[in-house]
């Protein structure tokens, strides 16, 4: 009985992120489809007001993300990985695949605002030998 309970709670602890997916990663791949396409006026509007605070105009966020973040300014391929709930933040892991062929993984720290789900924060995780 304790292990069913034990079971039933975890399953309800981790519904929030569950029922938050679909919107989180469309938000991702919606930025990341506007880096792509250089429009980085579009990729702005998935920017946390946070965000938005610290680097001021969209084009010093994609002058930001074109040096610290080339893999993310140009990309062959996007896998969404897991969406997970860390010290209360929802984090999404991404796997990109650079026009290069090499495979990163990021982790996305996503925000609600009034606006809808937006990205609050991205870190490159060291490199491993990461399969696509």
């Amino acid at each position: 009985m304790r292990l069913y309970l034990c079971f039933a709670v975890l399953a309800w602890l981790a519904l929030p992120a569950a029922a938050q997916e679909a919107p989180i990663q469309q938000t991702i791949k919606s930025q990341l489809d506007a880096f792509n396409a250089q429009d980085v006026s579009k990729a702005w509007t998935y920017a946390s007001p946070n965000i938005k605070g610290i680097f001021g105009t969209p084009d010093q966020f994609g002058e930001m993300v074109e040096k610290v973040y080339p893999m993310v300014w140009r990309h062959d391929a996007v896998r969404m990985l897991e969406l997970r709930t860390v010290a209360g933040n929802l984090w999404q892991r991404v796997m990109i695949t650079d026009a290069g062929g090499s495979t990163y993984l990021l982790d996305y720290m996503m925000v609600e605002t009034p606006d809808g789900w937006q990205i609050n924060a991205v870190q490159l995780l060291p490199q491993q030998d990461v399969g696509a």
